[in-house]
């Protein structure tokens, strides 16, 4: 959505398809980070946007076994809003799509599902797609897989993924806020157990992290188990432990890291969790993605408009996102092998490492994480220009 909002701005007829009839769905990456509402400040849409729902987390907490650690403060990130914003997807998504509406290069089509590619000549020259008023064939310059972590875009064009594996999956499931409740985004590790509970105003988002695999597992034990180790971590829920009525109301992220070998071919690019899953830790991935999306636009725009893109253009989006995309994965990588995974196979309670120690003694420390998280290692600026209305 936003690489065909730029592209539009830019002058670039575009057609972005979206296989659901709306935005709604629940439990997607909803972290706004300082460097996507740089974006929005750079595109004169920062009021507004923050004019829609949304709760602003300025620092994150957590407490590993008995030691509180206050782990980011993003009150020094190089932005102008020193702050994530949680705000839902759709709301996200929404609002991306009425302001690209006003560009008459932009075309969005909803309940229309990708199926498979046009190749000719070993060239994507279009996709086709699944409407409920029938089969749809596009034809395109370029194809821009968008599509996650189960791209049929990229499987289609037969490129190889690389998987780095990832020893978590988390359980997502929300509980209500109450009066008196702390204000806080914080997360919590015992001995065999992880949550992060995200302040969503009236309700606590919460992710249970629990070993890859491990759902057969917890709803063999029962829910009045899995209760009891939600409790565990967070006694004060107490009072509304209850509105989790069944495993129904718990919904499962399977998490993956895995990355494109290649990003592109001939008339093709893929971005986002299409080129590079990644996992929930730092909530980082939807800001991932839109940083590519601003760099594919800020590089093929102006190819784009006079028909004279090539696969050298693409292949410069890969080698400007490759960098910042391993850095994340790197750090993601040791945070789950060096302290999840330990920590939920662990029958010990868990003691902080000594990096976040270093971490809880030294204020100034909290900028790196700070900044890896909120800004990112390449942060992009849009520089593709806005065509008249």
């Amino acid at each position: 959505m936003m690489l065909g909002f730029l592209l539009a701005r830019a002058g670039v007829d575009v057609v972005v398809l979206e296989k659901h009839a709306d935005f709604l769905r629940d439990f997607r990456g909803d972290t706004v980070h300082p460097s996507t509402l740089e974006l929005m400040r750079e595109l004169g849409l920062l009021d507004e946007f923050l004019k829609l729902p949304h709760q602003e987390v300025s620092r994150l907490t957590f407490q590993i076994g008995a030691t509180r650690i206050p782990l980011v403060d993003f009150s020094r990130v190089p932005t102008y809003c020193k702050f994530i914003a949680l705000m839902p997807q759709w709301d996200f998504l929404d609002f991306l799509a009425a302001h690209a509406k006003r560009y008459p290069a932009f075309h969005l089509h909803m309940k229309a599902e990708a199926t498979d590619l046009i190749i000719e000549n070993d060239i994507v020259t279009g996709l086709c797609a699944k409407t409920p008023d029938g089969d749809l064939e596009i034809r395109a310059d370029l194809v821009v897989g968008c599509d996650g972590r189960h791209s049929t875009v990229r499987e289609r064009a037969g490129f190889v993924v690389e998987d780095i594996g990832a020893p978590i999956d988390v359980l997502w499931f929300r509980l209500s806020r109450r009066e008196g409740d702390t204000e806080e985004t914080t997360g919590h590790i015992e001995a065999g157990k992880m949550m992060i509970m995200l302040n969503r105003g009236d309700y606590w988002q919460c992710a249970y992290v629990i070993p890859k695999g491990g759902i057969d597992v917890v709803k063999r034990e029962g829910l009045p188990a899995f209760r009891a180790r939600v409790l565990e971590l967070s006694p004060f829920l107490a009072d509304r432990i209850g509105e989790i009525k069944s495993f129904d109301d718990v919904k499962l992220l399977t998490v993956a890291i895995d990355r494109l070998r290649e990003w592109h071919r001939p008339g093709l690019l893929c971005i986002g969790d299409a080129a590079h899953a990644m996992s929930p830790v730092g909530g980082v991935g939807i800001n991932l993605a839109v940083q590519d999306a601003v760099a594919a636009a800020n590089i093929l725009s102006g190819p784009l408009r006079s028909g004279t893109v090539t696969r050298e253009h693409l292949a410069a989006v890969q080698v400007r996102r490759v960098f910042p995309m391993r850095v994340i994965q790197r750090m993601q990588v040791i945070v789950q092998n060096k302290l999840l995974s330990p920590a939920l196979s662990s029958s010990e309670r868990p003691k902080p490492p000594l990096l976040l120690r270093l971490i809880a003694w030294l204020p100034l420390l909290r900028r790196i994480p700070a900044r890896l998280v909120g800004v990112g290692v390449r942060p992009e600026h849009i520089h593709t220009p806005e065509c008249a209305v």
